[in-house]
């Protein structure tokens, strides 16, 4: 049956990514927060990197929601970690919405000013970059209310979390039945820090929307792929993010079901079924071996004997 969306340490239990595919999109980005927000969600997730934060602003002022009533989360690009209070600010401008609600980190990796991406030893570190954004909470009271974190692994965050004073509230990174990040998951609630789902639906490669157990679900329930992947997360407990222009895959998206324990632990236990257990996200599939310059073990990311990226089963 259908189910009301709770929230997570305050945070909708379902979001709306706005990554377009592509940075900008604008107009597309405004109808389908516009949208979105006539059909309840009350989550909104883009980042100075998608090129759209302007366009994201305007649908929320025009939507004639309350602003007191919407979750919106924005991020530091890597070419600001060396310029947080510019980075955020930017933002902010970008925006104008009053206040951010969720401030993250949006990969550990730092970039210079014309967009060349760093190594480890060449940029900010980003604990340094942590404290930083943490020093907003101060300098720009009321304008950011939470800081968070994004593409953190378990290596990442043992390195950040000793030194920080304030624990992020949330890391968001990829998570669908084919990439559960269960260490990770387990890690972060011992810490308190909420996991945010992107790539909830996959995204270069779906090809487990379109897997006979997910389907066999769906039929169960009289639902489609994409609502057992979402309300599966939501049941566990973390927060996705998708991104549908469609109206109806809109409200199928924001439209949740409570699964029996079985049918639960079918999409939990998908990933461990041969050659399941890999990422869907074409950043980290884009250069082999790396992202944004940093190896996958800089990054702490399990590569498998078969080339895919996932976490540790």
């Amino acid at each position: 049956m259908a189910a009301s969306v709770p929230t997570f340490n305050g945070i909708p239990s379902v979001g709306l990514g706005c990554w377009m595919g592509q940075p900008g999109e604008a107009e597309e980005a405004y109808k389908m927060v516009r949208q979105a927000l006539k059909l309840g969600y009350r989550h909104i997730d883009t980042a100075f990197g998608y090129g759209n934060e302007e366009a994201v602003g305007n649908a929320i002022r025009d939507s004639g929601t309350p602003r007191s009533e919407i979750f919106v989360t924005t991020k530091l690009t890597n070419e600001h970690h060396a310029s947080v209070v510019q980075g955020f600010e930017t933002s902010f401008k970008n925006l104008d919405i009053g206040y951010i609600d969720l401030y993250l980190m949006h990969w550990p990796c730092a970039a210079d000013e014309s967009g060349k991406q760093l190594s480890p030893s060449e940029g900010p570190d980003f604990v340094q970059v942590w404290k930083e954004m943490e020093k907003l909470l101060e300098t720009h009271a009321g304008k950011v209310k939470h800081l968070g974190i994004s593409n953190f692994s378990i290596k990442t965050l043992e390195v950040l979390l000793p030194q920080v004073k304030v624990v992020p509230v949330a890391n968001q990174v990829e998570v669908n039945p084919y990439h559960p990040q269960i260490p990770l998951k387990k890690y972060c609630e011992s810490k308190g820090i909420q996991i945010i789902a992107y790539g909830p639906l996959g995204q270069t490669r779906r090809t487990f929307l379109e897997d006979p157990e997910v389907l066999a679900v769906a039929e169960k329930y009289k639902i489609s792929p994409g609502q057992v992947c979402i309300s599966w997360a939501v049941q566990r407990k973390t927060i996705p993010i998708p991104k549908s222009s469609n109206p109806d895959r809109l409200k199928q998206n924001i439209t949740l079901v409570t699964f029996a324990q079985e049918d639960f632990d079918r999409i939990e236990n998908l990933h461990k079924q041969p050659g399941k257990h890999r990422s869907s996200d074409g950043m980290t599939l884009k250069v082999p071996g790396s992202v944004w310059g940093w190896t996958m073990e800089e990054m702490g990311w399990h590569v498998g004997p078969d080339g895919t990226i996932g976490d540790d089963q």
